[in-house]
């Protein structure tokens, strides 16, 4: 067996089926609906926000920058609050007031866009709330999938999330462009308002004990609760170097997704409706990506995800040299693969290795680790966008997904933490598999 081979008693049809029989249970089925109908929203907020903005009288890739990093700054301060919470509430709770909250940005955001009140601090103020939102709901998304599914079907859950989702980001984005070209970014926005309204009430439906999979005990400060979740943390090589990769290439990432993309579509591509077909480029490919993981189990899940994350820089670097836009629509869909992988298998790894009661916490780190440098990405793009040019910007940011994916591979804890044996038979709540030494 390869080292990202199948497991041998799950194969061809009847290891689908039995996936596909996860949809019969009522928890994970409004789970799912809520996570599809919240992501069809968000795929809208990409196109509608950066090209309602763009299209503004005066805009400037700055001001764009301004705008998205307004959102990554409160999303940064207050995501180990957001753990802490999830940990202590029952998450479906806290996902549906974070769901609220996204309503309530996005919302704000059409109405200003459709009545032409733009000032750039109501932009901003209204963005900001919509970066709180994400600092509450990912958190607890990430703790919610093991207090609905036993441990042995967590890849698979995870999987079939991942396929919601990222038919909802093929739907939407392919959807968003056209509704920016016919409608503008304002009704799109809307759009987006109403479906985090419909997801807030479905993941309220959830029947989750208030502290599930939590044992009781004494409440502890906040501080308490951070200090213990970083210890979590901390003692994990394969966990905190990772973290630390993806937050450099979080900072390439916004500032290539975020304003050095689009500014390239509207220049040089022909606007909104090019950067949706590279957006659904990389959605196509997650979906892809699902079938991968519905299939795989790799015996070393963290290596082979740190050595996807290369591929992902190719719709960067072919956008950089100028290559034609079916070639970058196409290398979005090699990276939306990669991203897939990518996601399931470190959701899965982190649910399998980190103990119930401080994953979130654990996440929240994760997460804050990821997201840090991310808003200074959205703020230098746009200088260095007019300062080298948004092509050169764009292999450079290629280049660090590159270079910081390499390097992390130099940590034995990446390479060698191993997955357990799994049969298809394992009791919910079986060990984790121990650490490995980080001088194996």
């Amino acid at each position: 067996m390869t080292e990202a081979g199948d497991r041998p008693d799950v194969p061809g049809k009847r290891g689908l089926v039995r996936d596909l029989g996860m949809l019969r249970d009522r928890r994970f089925a409004l789970l799912l609906s809520a996570r599809t109908i919240s992501v069809l929203g968000t795929a809208f907020a990409p196109v509608a926000l950066a090209f309602g903005v763009l299209d503004l009288p005066g805009a400037t890739a700055t001001t764009l920058s301004l705008v998205l990093a307004a959102a990554s700054l409160p999303l940064v301060a207050f995501m180990l609050v957001g753990g802490v919470i999830a940990d202590r509430l029952p998450r479906n709770r806290v996902m549906t007031a974070g769901e609220a909250l996204n309503a309530v940005a996005y919302f704000a955001l059409a109405a200003m866009l459709l009545t032409g009140w733009t000032p750039l601090p109501a932009l901003m103020t209204a963005s900001a709330l919509s970066g709180i939102a994400g600092a509450v709901l990912f958190p607890a998304l990430a703790g919610i999938v093991p207090d609905v599914v036993p441990a042995e079907r967590l890849q698979t859950a995870n999987a079939l999330l991942g396929l919601g989702t990222n038919i909802s980001r093929v739907a939407g984005l392919v959807l968003s462009g056209a509704a920016v070209m016919l409608l503008g970014g304002g009704v799109a926005l809307a759009v987006s308002g109403a479906m985090f309204t419909l997801a807030g009430c479905l993941v309220l439906l959830l029947r989750l004990s208030p502290a599930a999979g939590r044992p009781a005990g004494a409440r502890h400060s906040v501080l308490a609760d951070l200090r213990s979740g970083w210890r979590e943390f901390a003692s994990r090589q394969w966990l905190w170097v990772v973290v630390v990769q993806f937050s450099v290439i979080g900072m390439a990432f916004e500032a290539a997704h975020g304003v050095l993309g689009p500014l390239v579509a509207k220049q040089s591509l022909g606007g909104a409706a090019a950067w949706a077909a590279v957006l659904a480029g990389e959605a196509v490919g997650l979906i892809g990506g699902v079938v991968v993981t519905l299939r795989i189990r790799p015996r070393r899940p963290v290596l082979v995800a740190t050595l996807l994350t290369v591929p992902t820089a190719l719709p960067y670097l072919l956008l950089g040299f100028a290559a034609p836009l079916w070639t970058v629509v196409l290398g979005a869909a090699v990276g939306g693969v990669c991203f897939d992988v990518i996601g399931v298998l470190w959701a899965t790894t982190m649910q399998r290795e980190i103990p119930a009661e401080s994953l979130s916490r654990v996440s929240s780190y994760d997460s804050l680790g990821s997201l840090v440098l991310g808003p200074v990405g959205l703020l230098l793009a746009g200088p260095i966008a007019v300062l080298a040019g948004p092509r050169p910007a764009l292999v450079g940011a290629g280049v660090v997904f590159v270079v910081v994916s390499l390097a992390a591979l130099l940590a034995p804890g990446v390479r060698n933490l191993r997955a357990p044996e799994e049969d298809g038979r394992a009791e919910p709540g079986a060990a984790p598999s121990p650490e490995p030494s980080p001088s194996a």
